[in-house]
C-alpha cells in the first residue's frame, strides 16, 4: 500500500466489538493498514484492526498501542478498497465489512495444529543393523525402528504409533540413543487432504466454447479488469470453459476465486478441478471446522493456495495476485446475504473486486438474472452465448400434465399424475435414473382444524408447523420449534377428530414411491438429509455411483448438479412460486424449472420432463419448458420497464424487527416520515407494511420499501437518517438491491 509501511505517529483503529467508529492512538514503528493491534479502551485491552495511518490525531490526547498482534498485513489493497465499497454501497459500517473479510476464525487467532514427526538419523543399512540386533531382544524399539524403514521421509509419531502398536516411551529411549528425532511440524487441516482424484485431460471445445474461451484469455492476458457472460443452455459446457480459462490464468500465474452458489456443488466443482490440476486447492464453505478455515485461509492468505472454490463468502478471501474470478450459475439467490449486515451479493461484490485487482470476472448460466442480461445487452459486459450441448445431446422432452384433470380422474388428490408414474417404472425398468423435484420438505406442510379452519403455527414465528412423520413431530422451519406429538386436539377452538394434515413435502413423496414401487430404491436430499458435515458428498456419491434409482429434493438438487444417468426428470408442483407477490415470482419459476429440468439428458441418453401443474397454459411454464430465454427476456424486461422495477431502478428495503409489534410499527413510521423528507421528489416510498413472514423468533417484523434511480442516493438518505437513531430493543436490516420484497 502507498505509504502504508512509514514510520508515522498515530493509527485509526477498528475494535471488534462495540463502537462503529474508528479510534486513534499513538504508534512509534511500522506499521499498515490490515494489521491486529491490542489497544486500552478505558480500563481493558481490546483487539482491533488498523485501518488508517494518520500524521495527526482526531483528538488531542491519545493513547498507545499496546501490542502488534501480527507480522504482516492482513487485508490486501485491493481487498481494503472492496470493504470500503461494500461499506458505503451497502451503508453497513466498516467494522461489520471487516468481520466478513477476517472470519472470526482468524480475528480469534485460532492456533495451527501441531504434531511430532519421526525421522530417522542414520542411513537404512545402519538402521536395519540396530533392528536386528534389538529384534533378538523382543524389543518394542525393533517394532518402532521396522516401521521408520518403510517410511524414508519419515512419519507422524501418531501414525508410528498406531502402526507399530507400540507406546510413546520406546520412540522417546531411541531418540535419546540418537537412532531417530522428533519434530514439530505444523499439520494441514483440509477437507481435501485425504481425497484422490483420476486426472483427466482438457477436452477438444465445440466452436462457440472456443470463441467463448478465446474472449475470455484475450483479457486475462491485457491484464484489465472486463466482465463476461457467458449465456449457455443447460448442458453446454460452460465447466470445461472454466477450467481452460483457469489453466490460462495459472499459466500466467495469476490467483483464481471460483463461486459455486450451492455446497454441494463445491464437491462436484473440486472433483473436476483435482482432475485437471495437480495444484494444491482450497475451499470455502460454512460447514468446514474452525481449524480447516483457519489452515486453509492462511494458505490462501501466505501463496500455497492459488485455485479457491467456495460459496458466498469465498469472494472475500485473500487470494494473492488475483486475476480470475467465475460466479457460476449468477443467477441464484444463493449468493445473496439477506440476514445480516452487510446485505451483499457475491456477484456484484465479484465485479467489484476484479475492477479493484484488475482482474477477468466470468459470469455463467442458462438463465441469467435480468439485470446481468441487461448489462450485457448494453455492452457493459461481453456477450457469450452457447446454443449447443457439449455431448451434441438435444434438449430433454417436456410434457406438462393438468393436475386438475388428474385429480378429476382420481377422485380427488393425488400426489404423482399416471404419465409420471409411467417414466419412473420405465427408467427403473431400464437401469437408468431419475430426479423428482418438490420444493417442500417435511412430510405435510401443515396441520389444519376443519372446525375452525386454522393451522397449527409455531408459538415463535409467524409459520404453519411442519409434519415430519418419521419422528412423529411438528416443527418451524424457520426457528426449530418441535411440538411432539402432533396435537389430536386444537388447540384454538378445542375440537377434536378435526385436525387433518394437508399439503405434500419431500418424506412423504419417498415415502408413497415405496408404497407404489416395494423395490425401488431412493435417496432423498433437503435440509432435513444435509444436516450433517459432508452429507452433501455422501448422498451425491452414493447417487452417481447407482446405488439409487430416484433422487428426491428440493431446489438444491436443480442447482448445476451433472448426473449423466439421469433421462428423467419429474417436477411435482410447479405451481407455488408463481402466485408469491413479488416482483421476480416469474424469474425464479422460468429459471428453476429451466435448471431441474435441464438435469434430465446429460449424458448419451435422451432426457425427457414432465412437469405437473394446475396452470398448463401459463405462459412462463412453456417458455420455460422451451428453454426460451430470449422471449422470456423480452416479456419480462418490457414488464419491468412498466412499473418500474430492476433494472430500471434500483430498491432499498429497510427491515424492522423487535418485541412489541405496536412500538416496532411506530418508529418504522418515524424513518419513513424522515426519508420523506430526505429523498428527492422523483423517488417512491411505499407504506410501512408487515414482512412475509410478520413474526419469527418473537420478534415482530415490518418492512420499508423505497426505490428511485440511483442506490447511491437511497443508500446516503439511509444512513443520513438511520445516523444516532437506534432503539434498544428494535434490530434494523438495511437491504440495498434486495433480491425479494416478499420477505
Amino acid at each position: 500500500m502507498s505509504n502504508t509501511q512509514l514510520k508515522l505517529h498515530y493509527v485509526s483503529v477498528l475494535l471488534d466489538q462495540g463502537l462503529n467508529k474508528p479510534l486513534d492512538y499513538s504508534f512509534s514503528g511500522d506499521i499498515e493498514i490490515g494489521m491486529r493491534v491490542l489497544v486500552p479502551v478505558q480500563k481493558s485491552l481490546r483487539k482491533a484492526t488498523v485501518v488508517a495511518l494518520k500524521e495527526t490525531p482526531s483528538v488531542p490526547h491519545v493513547q498507545e498501542v499496546r501490542e502488534v498482534l501480527t507480522e504482516e498485513t492482513l487485508i490486501s489493497e485491493d481487498l481494503f478498497q472492496l470493504a470500503n465499497w461494500v461499506s458505503r454501497y451497502y451503508c453497513t459500517p466498516l467494522r461489520k465489512v471487516l468481520h466478513v473479510i477476517l472470519p472470526a476464525t482468524i480475528r480469534k487467532e485460532t492456533k495451527a495444529k501441531e504434531q511430532l514427526f519421526v525421522k530417522r538419523t542414520l542411513s537404512p543399512s545402519q538402521l536395519a543393523e540396530h533392528c536386528r540386533t534389538l529384534q533378538q531382544k523382543n524389543s518394542a524399539q525393533a517394532k518402532i525402528l521396522e516401521v521408520l524403514l518403510k517410511s524414508p521421509k519419515g512419519i507422524l509419531l501418531s501414525e508410528l504409533l498406531e502402526q507399530s502398536g507400540c507406546s510413546k516411551s520406546p520412540v522417546e529411549t531411541l531418540a535419546k540413543k540418537k537412532l531417530l528425532t522428533l519434530e514439530t511440524v505444523q499439520i494441514n487441516r483440509s477437507p481435501l487432504e485425504d481425497l484422490e482424484f483420476f486426472q483427466t485431460k482438457p477436452k477438444t471445445l465445440k466452436e462457440e466454447q472456443r470463441l467463448t474461451l478465446d474472449k475470455i484469455q484475450t483479457s486475462l492476458k491485457a491484464n484489465s479488469f472486463k466482465t463476461h457472460l457467458i449465456h449457455g443452455i443447460t448442458g453446454s459446457g460452460k465447466t470445461e470453459i472454466y477450467l481452460q480459462a483457469i489453466h490460462e490464468a495459472r499459466t500466467q500465474k495469476k490467483g483464481v476465486i471460483l463461486l459455486v452458489p450451492e455446497i454441494a456443488l463445491t464437491s462436484q466443482t473440486i472433483e473436476r478441478l483435482k482432475s485437471r490440476f495437480t495444484e494444491k486447492l482450497g475451499i470455502l464453505h460454512h460447514r468446514l471446522s474452525d481449524g480447516e478455515r483457519f489452515d486453509i485461509w492462511h494458505s490462501i492468505r501466505k501463496g500455497d493456495i492459488s485455485i479457491v472454490v467456495g460459496a458466498r463468502s469465498a469472494i472475500f478471501c485473500p487470494v494473492k495476485n488475483l486475476g480470475l474470478i467465475i460466479v457460476d450459475e449468477e443467477h441464484e439467490s444463493s449468493y445473496k446475504q439477506m440476514e445480516e449486515q452487510p446485505c451483499y451479493h457475491a456477484r456484484d461484490v465479484a465485479i467489484m473486486r476484479g475492477k479493484f485487482s484488475n482482474a477477468t470476472v466470468v459470469l455463467g448460466s442458462a438463465t441469467p438474472s435480468l439485470e446481468t442480461y441487461a448489462n450485457a445487452k448494453n455492452g457493459k459486459y461481453a456477450l457469450s452465448v452457447l446454443t449447443k450441448r457439449a455431448t451434441d445431446a438435444h434438449l430433454p422432452k417436456v410434457q406438462f400434465v393438468n393436475m386438475k384433470e388428474e385429480f378429476s380422474r382420481a377422485g380427488g388428490f393425488t400426489l404423482f399424475s399416471e404419465a409420471l408414474l409411467d417414466a419412473i417404472k420405465k427408467r427403473v425398468q431400464k437401469g437408468e435414473q431419475s430426479l423428482l423435484f418438490l420444493n417442500r420438505r417435511g412430510y405435510h406442510t401443515f396441520q389444519l382444524c376443519t372446525n375452525c379452519d386454522q393451522s397449527i403455527k409455531c408459538p415463535h414465528c409467524d409459520v404453519s408447523l411442519t409434519f415430519h412423520k418419521k419422528n412423529n413431530y411438528l416443527t418451524c422451519h424457520l426457528c426449530g420449534f418441535i411440538l411432539a406429538p402432533p396435537p389430536v386436539q386444537c388447540p384454538y377452538c378445542q375440537a377434536t377428530a378435526s385436525l387433518q394434515y394437508k399439503g405434500v413435502g419431500t418424506e412423504q413423496v419417498e415415502r408413497t414411491l415405496h408404497a407404489l414401487f416395494p423395490d425401488i430404491r431412493t435417496l432423498r436430499m433437503d435440509a432435513d438429509t444435509t444436516r450433517h458435515k459432508g452429507s452433501h458428498d455422501l448422498l451425491l456419491k452414493s447417487f452417481r455411483s447407482g446405488k439409487a434409482d430416484v433422487l428426491i429434493g428440493t431446489q438444491m438438487i436443480a442447482k448445476g448438479l451433472h448426473f449423466p444417468a439421469v433421462t428423467f426428470v419429474g417436477v411435482l408442483n410447479s405451481d407455488g412460486a408463481l402466485n408469491l407477490p413479488d416482483f421476480r415470482s416469474s424469474e425464479w419459476v422460468f429459471q428453476l424449472l429451466t435448471q431441474v429440468s435441464g438435469r434430465a439428458g446429460r449424458g448419451e441418453l435422451a432426457g425427457e420432463v414432465i412437469i405437473q401443474t394446475c396452470m398448463p397454459d401459463n405462459p412462463i411454464l412453456s417458455l420455460a419448458a422451451k428453454e426460451d430465454y430470449l422471449t422470456f427476456f423480452q416479456r419480462e424486461i418490457e414488464s419491468r420497464e412498466l412499473f418500474g422495477y430492476p433494472p430500471f431502478a434500483r430498491l432499498a428495503k429497510i427491515t424492522f424487527s423487535g418485541p412489541d409489534e405496536k412500538k416496532v410499527l411506530a418508529f418504522a413510521e418515524q424513518i419513513q416520515n424522515s426519508l420523506i423528507d430526505k429523498l428527492p421528489p422523483s423517488y417512491t416510498i411505499f407504506p410501512v407494511i408487515a414482512s412475509g413472514y410478520a413474526k419469527i423468533k418473537d420478534q415482530f417484523r415490518f418492512k420499508l420499501l423505497m426505490k428511485g434511480a440511483r442506490s447511491q442516493v437511497l443508500s446516503h438518505a439511509i444512513e443520513h437518517v438511520l445516523k444516532n437513531r437506534h432503539e434498544r430493543t428494535i434490530r434494523i436490516l438495511v437491504d440495498i438491491d434486495p433480491i425479494s420484497t416478499f420477505t
